[in-house]
This record gives structure tokens, C-alpha cells and sequence, in this order.
């Protein structure tokens, strides 16, 4: 839409959804922060926030995510500002993802990938400072960009951003006076409530009015003590029944977020910030169907974690897993046998080959594969040792909770039969003691077959190995 005329860019209207986006958008806090659930317009709401400024020519906002492929990615900042800041005149200069206004005014994205990538913006004065996605930054960023929160253009300096809970972040504790503290959800009436502080060292004193906070000072830049300015905070919460625009254009992500597993589901629709992993959250053996046979057209991985330690009385070492799932024509899932030994690295290798002589040749093998050249070498000691089954090793990708993610959902929505055996009730036991069992090996080996099996590693080729 470049080359949009004076007369086209006056009649372009752009304007909130009423409810929480209005009131995001309406807040005179200082710092106020936007969102606690998926699918509840931040990125638009954002967007559009610096708008209000863009006639201004002194005025710039920057945006930051945590990495610069966060800011590129498909339907993020900068996919979606595309679609945002054309109609009223503005042009991209791509290269250094910035968007220049007619007046003069710009909005820039950038990344603060590490900590020490905040002293790039030393002496900066930035009007306004966007964070999508604020639990992603640390402490120290946000408080060192606070400080380059500044401003000459006539524009009072303010922060804006957005955020999905995450219990364990800085955020969390920050945010706390407008979460029910037994709940982990936000309490209604306290939604774009403004509260107040000031920041002595690494102390946050709040307030519920400025003249609370009067009698903390500080010497001023004459030497006298006089008092800290505070400063304002608010938290307005959103969820995706609040994006009526998302929900019409795309009513297939309402199930989406219901087909999470029950940490992610809580998070991200129910907009819990005090839910965290624990054991009985990700399994539970109520939500699998116990079977006496197989049904028939099952397509087979099995998937190993890993150890090579001899148990003896002084030592508690990891366990060598091995997980057999099948897929069925119905999109089911089952689970038709567990195994688990410590042994030596000699024992680990009968082992495997012992159960992959005992499960066929139908039955594809996935195996982990650690960094570094040791892990390669036990890989192809591996593969080899498989000679003429379907065996591929991989290296671990993402955390061990994102992982058993996939499996969680499916046994939670009841997807999952289990062939019953003598080795179910100790699948069973350390499944639903995951993650806060002193061992995860189990879990791991399940998550192995399950996710091997769902990326179509039915093509895998025979004796490779490698981070494919």
C-alpha cells in the first residue's frame, strides 16, 4: 500500500475492540501491561498504541522481542505491521525493521537477546518502549530500558507490553497485586486498577496513591534530597473470548488451545499464573483405556532414553527406557510395551537389541543422540549394532516438559490405550509422578516413540543418524 494518498491516509479509521483492548489502550499508567491469556489481541493492541504519536516528528517507539527471528516470524510484530501501518502512510525500510511515518516520526523492532544487549541502547532517549511477550526478558533488561525511557519530543515517556503467564517469571511477582493469589487468576475488579512505586536499589516499595510514597527521596541532581518521582502500573487482562475478530476468522483455535496439555490449556486459555508443572498435571492413568489385544494396522516406533550406569547401594543412576507406541488407522495411540534396566554400556546395547529382535522389523526404532562426538560415536555404535532395522538417532530438541507435551494431550483427551502387561504399573507410576520424580527416563522414552511417530519418521532411512 505504498504511496497512500493525504486524502486516504485522514479517512483511515483504526480502533480497538471494545473490552479489554479499549481499556489497554485508554490506561495513563506509566507502565501498563496487557494480556495473560493467548489469543486476546496483544499484538494488535500494541501495534496500534504508538499511533497517537505518529504526527508528532520528534516522536520513536521501539519494539523489542527477545531475538530478532521472534520479530520476523509469521504473524508476529513485524508480519502484522504490515498489515497495520501502510494504511495510514507509513514505509518500511525492511533492512532495519523500521517503519517511517510521514510526519517524520518511526517505530523500530529490535532484539535484547542477551543481557548485555542492553548497553547497545546506551544514551538512548525512547519515548516509548514496547515488550511483546515480557516474561521473555529478564529483570535487567527491563529495568536498564526503563531508564532509557526518556523523552524531548513533547510525548510524557511510557512503556507498554504484553505477556502469556508463566509462574516462575519476574513478571509474575510484579504483577501479583492483580492476581487472586489461590486462584493464579486475575481478579476482575481490579483489571486497570493503577498502583504506584518507586524502585530503591532492587526493592519495589508500592503505593496506592503518589503522596504514599512521599517520604522516600533521594538526592536530586543539585545534591538535595528530595522525593523519588514514582511511578505507575497497571494490568489489564484479556482473553481470546475478548478477540470476537480472532474467534469469527478463525474458530478452529478455540480447540487449539483446549487440545494443550493441562499446564499449557491453564496458561494460555485459562490465563493462570500460578499453575505450574507437577506430578499428576501431564498424566494421569485414568486418562488411558487398558486393552487385552492390538487393533490391527498399527504403524510402530519405539524410542530409548538412555543410561549406562550399574545400580549399587551407593548410587542412584539414570535408567535405560524403552517405549513401544503404535499409531492405529483412527488416529489413536497405542502403547504396547515398556522396558527399563541399569546396566553397563554393554548391557544397554543387548538390551536394545535383544528388544529389537523381539519386536520386529515393522517396529522403527528412534534413538537419542547427546552433542558432541562421543554422542555421535555411540550413535553409529548404535545404528550399526541394528544393521537392517529402521533405526534413525536424533539429537533432543526443546525441554523435557515441551516434549512430553504432545503425549500429555492425547492421553488427556483419551487417545491413548495401553496394552495391558506387567510393566503397566510402573509406567504408570513414574508417568504420573513426571515431572517432579528424582527420574525422568520413562517420560523421556515415551516422548521419544510418541514424537518420532508423529513427525512421520516412517521414511527414516536404514542406519542413520545425525541432528535431521
Amino acid at each position: 500500500m505504498a504511496g497512500v494518498s493525504a486524502g486516504q491516509v485522514a479517512q483511515t479509521i483504526i480502533r480497538p475492540q471494545e473490552g479489554p483492548q479499549t481499556a489497554f489502550l485508554a490506561s495513563t499508567a506509566d507502565i501498563a501491561i496487557y494480556g495473560g491469556s493467548a489469543g486476546g489481541g496483544k499484538t494488535w493492541a500494541i501495534l496500534m498504541e504508538p499511533l497517537r504519536h505518529v504526527a508528532n516528528p520528534q516522536f520513536g517507539a521501539v519494539f523489542f522481542r527477545r531475538s530478532t527471528v521472534q520479530v520476523r516470524n509469521e504473524g508476529g510484530l513485524w508480519d502484522e505491521s504490515e498489515k497495520l501501518y501502510p494504511a495510514i502512510g507509513a514505509a518500511p525500510k525492511e533492512h532495519v525493521l523500521q517503519w517511517n511515518f510521514p510526519s517524520g516520526s518511526s517505530v523500530s523492532f529490535a532484539h535484547l537477546e542477551h543481557d548485555k544487549t542492553v548497553l547497545n541502547w546506551q544514551g538512548s532517549q525512547i519515548p516509548l518502549i514496547c515488550f511483546d511477550e515480557l516474561t521473555h526478558f529478564s529483570a535487567k533488561q527491563f529495568w536498564y530500558m526503563v531508564s532509557r525511557n526518556r523523552s524531548m519530543s513533547g510525548v510524557k515517556p511510557y512503556i507498554r507490553a504484553t505477556c502469556n503467564p508463566d509462574a516462575d517469571s519476574w513478571v509474575a511477582e510484579f504483577i501479583s497485586w492483580w492476581i487472586n493469589p489461590d486462584t493464579g487468576l486475575p481478579i476482575p475488579e481490579r483489571a486497570g486498577v493503577l498502583r504506584w512505586f518507586v524502585r530503591i536499589g532492587d526493592a519495589i516499595i508500592w503505593a496506592d496513591s503518589p503522596a504514599e510514597l512521599a517520604h522516600h527521596t533521594a538526592p536530586n541532581e543539585d545534591g538535595i534530597e528530595a522525593p523519588i518521582p514514582p511511578k505507575s502500573v497497571t494490568f489489564v487482562p484479556a482473553k481470546l473470548s475478548d478477540n470476537r475478530a480472532l474467534m469469527a476468522a478463525d474458530p478452529s483455535y478455540l480447540a487449539s488451545l483446549m487440545a494443550l496439555p493441562t499446564v499449557e490449556r491453564e496458561r494460555l486459555l485459562g490465563g493462570n499464573w500460578k499453575i505450574r508443572p507437577a506430578a499428576g498435571l501431564y498424566f494421569q492413568r485414568g486418562w488411558c483405556t487398558v486393552v487385552d489385544a492390538i487393533p490391527s494396522g498399527a504403524r510402530w516406533m519405539r524410542g530409548w532414553d538412555l543410561g549406562a550406569t550399574l545400580k549399587t547401594e551407593t548410587n542412584d543412576p539414570d535408567w535405560t527406557t524403552g517405549t513401544k507406541i503404535g499409531k492405529l488407522p483412527d488416529g489413536r495411540y497405542i502403547v504396547a510395551h515398556h522396558c527399563r534396566d541399569r546396566t553397563s554400556p554393554a548391557g544397554v546395547e543387548r538390551l536394545i537389541k535383544n528388544t529389537a529382535d523381539a519386536d520386529g522389523k515393522d517396529v522403527e526404532v528412534s534413538l537419542p543422540q547427546d552433542p558432541g562426538q562421543a554422542g555421535k560415536a555411540q550413535a553409529a555404535t548404535l545404528i550399526k549394532l541394528l544393521a537392517g532395522f529402521r533405526v534413525r538417532a536424533t539429537a533432543e530438541s526443546g525441554d523435557k516438559i515441551t516434549r512430553f507435551g504432545g503425549f500429555s494431550a492425547q492421553a488427556e483427551a483419551g487417545n491413548v490405550l495401553v496394552l495391558r502387561g506387567n510393566w503397566n504399573e510402573t509406567w504408570f507410576t513414574e508417568l504420573e509422578s513426571f515431572p517432579e520424580a528424582a527420574h525422568d527416563d520413562d517420560a523421556d522414552s515415551t516422548s521419544r516413540a510418541f514424537n518420532a511417530l508423529l513427525n512421520g519418521s516412517s521414511q527414516a532411512l536404514f542406519g542413520t543418524y545425525g541432528n535431521q
